[in-house]
């Protein structure tokens, strides 16, 4: 089962606001219920997984099952997020989604190599980001059947 459909949270970084009510619209519209908690600067995704000021409740905001991650966000950028989650590994136990408007060699290599799980170019229109949701939550549910049957 993947952590889309284990009711587990999941962390948005996005700095662009109506591109995060896209993203929010697009999981209630596949029929994905897990709690969002949408922010909008590297900065506040450090704060959120180091469980620092309000984000210490960790009834509120527990770690998440998932995060959907920007690269271009003010303050920390995505790749800050990655560096900061590598050095601090009990944090970043989950999948890492990049999703940019980057298509750069450069930068989806650099998001590999700092510990993404994927990296999706973001789609503009509402059918494809959901159509690319739905691909994630499987994909990620088959890789997850596989570890059960490992025992892992």
């Amino acid at each position: 089962m993947s952590p889309l459909n284990r009711n587990l949270a999941i962390l948005v970084a996005e700095d662009d606001e109506s591109y995060a009510l896209l993203l929010k619209r697009a999981f209630g519209e596949i029929g994905l219920t897990n709690p969002l908690h949408l922010l909008c600067d590297g900065q506040q995704v450090i704060d959120y997984l180091a469980g620092i000021g309000k984000y210490a409740d960790r009834a509120s905001y527990p770690l998440p099952g998932m995060m959907v991650l920007d690269l271009k966000m003010p303050r920390v950028d995505g790749f800050g997020v990655l560096r900061w989650i590598r050095q601090h590994p009990e944090c970043g136990r989950f999948p890492k989604l990049i999703l940019s408007s980057s298509d750069y060699e450069k930068d989806i290599e650099l998001a590999y190599e700092l510990g993404a799980d994927a990296y999706l170019v973001k789609p503009e229109k509402l059918k494809d980001l959901k159509t690319m949701l739905r691909e994630a939550d499987a994909f990620w549910s088959r890789c997850a059947e596989r570890r059960a049957s490992k025992g892992l």
